[in-house]
């Protein structure tokens, strides 16, 4: 089966980036379109498929990629896709509105319906210069992009949501039902290390974004004075760092044996913002580490409170300050919390994406 693969734009090694190296290795003779691709930004795996790139590959020189919003429309629907037998694309943005050749269908793995355009775009915009202009800017194209938007999920012949929160989502923005697969994660290499207790400090690893609310993190770590570590990288980088109590630190990407090791040791690995899944949250499970999460979106379908982690009922500083004071009450298992990880596994994803892919391409 001859099979094209999209991806929104490649900058950055993250949730959905791990997905699309997962489905290459499924797919290795398939090639990637995309809009936009930084040059060694993503596994050599990945940047070494990329086929093709959209005209705002010239412009990306000249701006932040996301300052282009207003041409991901155009420019997904300029790419083109190769003879196959189906195109499976990686969507959070614009990627589900490629054009696939006549009489090809076309599969497509949702990470999330665009939050920015249904309901979000307030934790988008929280901080940086010039939000209220790019608050205003949004306002005026969100009717245009919203219309792109469930046009292009009209056009995809089957929906594969990354999690029950996103099936929920696409029914709700689109109308279309989904099968969930969730994501791969690579059990075999996060594993539980030697046996020891843990060192003293908490764990997050994040795009460093607004609508992740790592700033609840520094909030609560100011008043608790535990240490913290902050892994990843993301607009709000040299932000955080300045603002930072002294027990924080942040430590930008780290190569994955880097990650490991902290994951390991860590006392507890901390998910404060609403996720459509959350790999880094189970990466951690693999590892035996429990974990602390906001108990709405994904960290709900991947922590099972009171077994696996906690869970905290509001994104706000005292109820994630209460968390971190009743998970230090508790005992916790790590043999528990490694096998509810494991039904993750990247054997698993590759299992029920094949299935879904040969359907769809006919080839069942």
């Amino acid at each position: 089966m001859r099979v094209a693969l999209v991806h929104d734009w490649l900058t950055g090694m993250r949730g959905g980036e791990k997905v699309l190296l997962e489905l290459c290795r499924l797919f290795p003779d398939a090639r990637i379109h995309t809009l936009i691709c930084d040059a060694g930004s993503v596994a050599p795996e990945i940047e070494a498929r990329v086929a093709e790139t959209s005209y705002l590959q010239g412009l990306r020189r000249l701006t932040n990629y996301r300052n282009l919003l207003p041409l991901f429309p155009s420019a997904i629907t300029s790419l083109n896709i190769e003879a196959v037998d189906l195109v499976i694309s990686s969507s959070h943005a614009v990627a589900s509105g490629v054009r696939p050749p006549a009489g090809v269908p076309h599969l497509c793995y949702l990470h999330t319906p665009m939050r920015y355009l249904w309901g979000e775009s307030d934790h988008y915009f929280a901080y940086g210069t010039g939000r209220n202009f790019k608050r205003a800017a949004l306002a005026a194209i969100r009717p245009y992009l919203r219309r792109f938007d469930r046009q292009s999920a009209a056009r995809v012949d089957q929906f594969v949501a990354n999690s029950e929160t996103v099936r929920d989502r696409a029914l709700a923005v689109y109308g279309r039902k989904a099968e969930v697969v969730y994501p791969p994660v690579d059990v075999g290499f996060y594993r539980p290390g030697p046996l020891a207790a843990p060192d003293g400090y908490y764990l997050s690893v994040s795009a460093l974004e607004p609508y992740k609310r790592i700033d609840l993190l520094l909030e609560s770590f100011r008043e608790l004075k535990r240490k913290l570590i902050v892994v990843g990288e993301g607009t709000l980088l040299h932000q955080l760092r300045r603002d930072a109590p002294p027990n924080v630190e942040l430590t930008g990407r780290l190569e994955d044996e880097e990650l490991r090791d902290l994951y390991q040791r860590c006392r507890a690995f901390i998910l404060p913002g609403l996720e459509d899944f959350g790999i880094a949250a189970v990466e951690a499970q693999a590892c035996g580490r429990p974990v602390i999460c906001y108990g709405k979106g994904g960290g709900v379908e991947t922590v099972r409170h009171g077994v696996t982690g906690l869970h905290f009922a509001a994104q706000s500083q005292a109820a994630l300050t209460s968390a971190v004071m009743e998970f230090e009450r508790m005992e916790w298992s790590r043999e528990a919390i490694r096998t509810h990880a494991e039904r993750f596994s990247t054997e698993r994803f590759h299992s029920r994406m094949l299935s879904l892919a040969r359907a769809a391409g006919g080839c069942a």
